[in-house]
C-alpha cells in the first residue's frame, strides 16, 4: 500500500470524549430570606454549576461571555429557558438568551456582559427567579447607608467543612475571627458589622472557642463563598455624613493577573520569603511594571518596586516592604501599576527584604544534567481535528492536562513532542498570532516547567496550511518562515522549550520544502541563537526512505554548519505499508525490523556529521513481536544518542492500539519498554551520531 496513507488514518483516529461534569454548586430558590416578606417567588429547582475549570471555563463560568454550565437533568431543562430570569450569587438577576445540550450538561448564556467566575462559579449559586406582583423582599436585614466607615476589619478563619464554608457558619448568620484582643474588644454584642459584600448587620451573640472567637448576627444566613476567607470583615460605625477622601484615588497606569504558581517558594504566584509576585513577561507588563513605579494589590495597598526580574515567559515584581499575604493578592485576582502621586500604604521600611535567590536562566536546549534526553512521547490533542480549522477547542482540539506532563516525567520521560496547528495559532497569513491560542500553547510551556519536562513544539501540518501547499500563490515560503519568527518571539526565553520542530511530515512537496526548511530555520535564528530546530525530512519523514528524498535538505551549506543547532526528524513505523496502521493484526515482525528501518537514516546522518532524531515511533498493544522490536529500536538509538518521542500518549485517544493512555486505563504493554530505556544509563553528552 502506498506510504501516503502513512498518517491519515493513524493521526484522525481520536475517540469521542465524555465530558464528565466535577460538581460545584448552583441552587434555584424558592423564597428570599425576610420573614416579613409579602412577595411570592414562582415554583424553583436546585442544582450545581459545573466545576470545569480550564481555557474556556472558570468554576464552570464561561470566561469569554456571560454563561455557566449545569446538569442536564430534566429539572434544569424546564426551569432554565430563554426568558427566565437567574439570580447569580452577587446578587444580579439576568435574563436567560438561551440554553445548549452538550452531552450530559447544558451551557446556559445569558444578556449582558460576561460574568466573574470567581463571584459565580463553583461551588457558589445561581438561581431562576419569579414572583408576583408583590414587591420583592429585601434580602436581609441590612443597612445600605453610605456613611459607614470600616474602624476595624479582620481576617475571617479559613475553615472549610461540614459546619463551615470558609470560616462562615453554613446553618445561620456567624462567622470565625481569631480571638485576639483587638477582636474581642471590637465584636461585642450590639456592634455593627460590614460584611464583604457590603452589607451591615448587628452583632447578637459572641462566643470565644479556643484560640478563635465566633461570631453571630442578626438575620439570615450569609453567603461563604462571599464573605468567607479569604475576604475581609469590618467592623463598621456610621455617621451622619459620609467622610470626604483623605487624597485622590490613584490612577491606574496597567493591570495585570498574577500567574497561579502554587509550591514551596510561591503561593498563589506571590513569593513566600519576600515581598514579590510573579506576572507574565508581556511587553506591556514590562514596560509598566519597572522599579520605582508603585504598585497597588489587590487588598489596597500601594508600595514601590524595588527590581523586576524577567524568567522565561514570566517576571518577578520584588517590592519594598515585608512579605506579602498571597491569600489576600494573589491568583486569580490582580495588581497594578499606579500614578506616582498615589500615596504608599505599606508599613515603612524598617529591614531590608529578605534575600531572593536569582531564578536560573534556561538550560541549555538538548541536556538535563550534562546529558540528552533520550526516551519521550507524543502528547495529543492540539494537532487534532486538522478537518476542522480553526474549530472549537474542548469540541474539535484540547491541549494536555497537567497531569500528563506529571505523568511522564514521574515516569521517568521528561520529553514531551507537543503537536499543534498553524491554523490555529494563525487564522490569517500575515497577521499577529491568535492570543487565545497562544495562551494554550503557553499555558502547556508552564505546565513542562512545573514538571521538569522539556517540549519540541511540533507545528503539525504536512507541509499545508488550510490545504495550501506552502511555496503556492495562496502560502508563500515567506508566510511560513514569518509565523515560526512570531512563535520563536513569544517562547525564546521559555525554560520548557527544547526546540522548534518546523513542520510535521511534509509530502508531496513539489521540491520546495529544503527552501521552506532553511527560510523557517534562518527566521528562527535572528530570535533565538541556541535551541534546537528540528528539520523533518520530506516523503512523510520516513526514516528507512530517507535518503532517497532528503539529499536536497542539506545542499545549503548552513543547513550542514553544525553551529546552527540543527537536528533532522525522522519517523518509523513497523508495518508492512510503513504507515503506522496496523491493519492486518495478524501480522508478525522480524525482531530487529525497527532497527533495519531506521539505519539508513542513521547511516546518512553518519555519513553528513549530523544530528538525528525519531519524532514519532509506534506499536499497537496487540503486537508482542512489534514490542520486542521496538525492545530492539531503542537499543540501537541509544547506542547512537539519538532521542526518540513514542506516538502516542496524552488525551482523547479512546482504545486506540497505540497509545500510552486509553480510556479503559487497561495495561499498556509499550510502557514497561520505554521505561526501560529511559532509565537505563548512558554516555551521551549531546544529540548524535554527531
Amino acid at each position: 500500500m502506498s506510504t501516503n496513507l502513512f498518517s491519515g488514518a493513524r493521526k484522525a483516529l481520536v475517540a469521542s470524549i465524555a465530558m464528565a461534569a466535577l460538581m460545584g454548586g448552583v441552587t434555584v430558590v424558592t423564597a428570599p430570606y425576610a420573614a416579613a416578606s409579602t412577595a411570592v417567588a414562582a415554583a424553583s429547582v436546585s442544582t450545581k454549576v459545573n466545576a470545569f475549570t480550564n481555557t474556556d471555563w472558570l468554576n464552570g463560568v464561561w470566561r469569554t461571555g456571560a454563561g455557566f454550565s449545569i446538569p442536564a437533568s430534566a429539572a434544569n431543562q424546564a426551569a432554565f429557558k430563554a426568558g427566565a430570569s437567574v439570580k447569580l450569587a452577587d446578587g444580579q438577576v439576568r435574563k436567560i438568551s438561551r440554553q445548549q445540550i452538550v452531552g450530559s450538561n447544558m451551557s446556559v448564556f445569558l444578556e449582558g456582559a460576561k460574568l466573574d467566575g470567581n463571584k459565580v462559579g463553583a461551588p457558589q449559586m445561581v438561581s431562576t427567579v419569579g414572583t408576583t406582583a408583590s414587591a420583592p423582599a429585601t434580602s436581609a436585614p441590612t443597612l445600605t447607608a453610605p456613611s459607614t466607615v470600616a474602624s476595624h476589619s479582620t481576617s475571617i478563619n479559613a475553615f472549610t467543612n461540614t459546619d463551615w464554608l470558609n470560616g462562615v457558619w453554613r446553618k445561620s448568620p456567624g462567622f470565625s475571627i481569631p480571638a485576639n484582643d483587638a477582636n474581642k474588644n471590637a465584636f461585642k454584642v450590639g456592634a455593627s458589622v460590614k460584611l464583604a459584600d457590603g452589607q451591615v448587620r448587628k452583632v447578637t451573640q459572641v462566643q470565644v472557642a479556643g484560640a478563635n472567637m465566633s461570631v453571630y448576627l442578626d438575620g439570615a444566613a450569609v453567603n461563604g463563598s462571599v464573605v468567607g476567607a479569604p475576604n475581609k470583615l469590618s467592623l463598621a460605625t456610621t455617621t451622619a455624613t459620609a467622610p470626604a477622601p483623605t487624597a485622590p484615588a490613584p490612577s491606574v497606569v496597567a493591570t495585570s493577573n498574577l500567574n497561579s504558581f502554587t509550591n514551596t517558594e510561591w503561593l498563589n504566584g506571590v513569593y513566600r520569603a519576600s515581598a514579590g509576585f510573579s506576572i507574565q513577561a508581556t511587553s506591556a507588563n514590562i514596560a509598566a511594571f519597572k522599579a520605582g513605579a508603585s504598585v497597588k494589590l489587590a487588598d489596597g495597598q500601594v508600595r514601590k518596586i524595588l527590581r523586576a526580574q524577567q524568567v522565561g515567559s514570566n517576571m518577578s515584581v520584588f517590592l519594598e516592604g515585608s512579605a506579602i499575604n498571597g491569600a489576600a493578592v494573589g491568583y486569580p485576582k490582580t495588581v497594578s501599576v499606579v500614578s506616582a502621586s498615589a500615596t504608599p500604604s505599606a508599613p515603612a521600611v524598617t529591614t531590608p527584604p529578605a534575600a531572593v535567590t536569582p531564578a536560573p536562566a534556561p538550560s541549555a536546549p538538548d541536556t538535563t544534567n550534562g546529558k540528552p534526553l533520550l526516551v519521550g512521547v507524543n502528547l495529543s490533542g492540539a494537532g487534532f481535528g486538522p478537518s476542522v480549522v480553526p474549530g472549537t477547542h474542548g469540541t474539535n482540539y484540547t491541549y494536555p492536562a497537567e497531569s500528563y506532563y506529571k505523568k511522564y516525567a514521574d515516569l521517568g520521560m521528561p520529553l514531551v513532542r507537543l503537536p499543534f496547528l498553524w491554523e490555529r495559532i494563525q487564522p490569517k497569513l500575515g497577521t499577529p498570532l491568535n492570543t487565545v491560542e497562544l495562551g494554550r500553547l503557553k499555558q502547556s510551556l508552564d505546565f513542562a516547567q512545573k514538571h521538569n519536562v522539556k517540549v519540541i513544539l511540533d507545528l503539525h501540518n504536512y507541509y499545508r496550511y488550510f490545504g495550501k501547499l506552502i511555496g503556492s500563490n495562496e502560502v508563500p515560503i515567506s508566510s511560513f518562515a514569518a509565523v515560526w519568527k512570531q512563535i520563536a518571539q513569544e517562547v525564546v526565553n521559555h525554560p520548557a522549550v527544547e526546540g522548534y520542530g518546523l513542520m510535521n511530515e511534509p509530502h508531496s512537496t513539489n521540491g520546495l520544502w529544503p527552501q521552506a526548511a532553511l527560510a523557517a530555520a534562518q527566521a528562527i535564528r535572528t530570535v533565538d541563537a541556541k535551541r534546537w530546530i528540528y528539520v523533518a525530512g520530506d516523503r512523510w519523514s520516513s526514516a528507512f526512505h530517507w535518503p532517497h528524498y532528503n539529499t536536497q535538505l542539506i545542499t545549503n551549506p548552513w543547513m550542514r554548519d553544525p553551529k546552527n543547532n540543527l537536528v533532522y526528524e525522522a519517523h518509523m513505523y513497523v508495518d508492512k505499508d510503513f504507515s503506522g496502521n496496523y491493519f492486518d493484526k495478524t501480522e508478525q515482525f522480524d525482531p530487529m525490523i525497527g532497527v533495519n528501518r531506521v539505519k539508513p537514516f542513521v547511516e546518512w546522518l553518519k555519513q553528513n556529521k549530523l544530528r538525528g532524531y525519531i519524532g514519532e515511533h509506534g506499536v499497537p498493544d496487540f503486537s508482542p513481536s512489534a514490542i520486542v522490536a521496538t525492545d530492539n529500536l531503542m537499543s540501537y538509538l541509544r547506542q547512537n544518542c539519538i532521542p526518540s518521542t513514542y506516538w502516542a500518549a496524552g488525551p482523547w485517544w479512546g482504545e486506540y492500539a497505540l497509545s500510552l493512555d486509553v480510556t479503559s486505563g487497561k495495561h499498556r504493554p509499550q510502557l514497561p519498554v520505554l521505561q526501560k530505556h529511559a532509565k537505563t544509563a548512558h554516555n551521551c553528552t549531546s544529540i548524535g551520531p554527531l
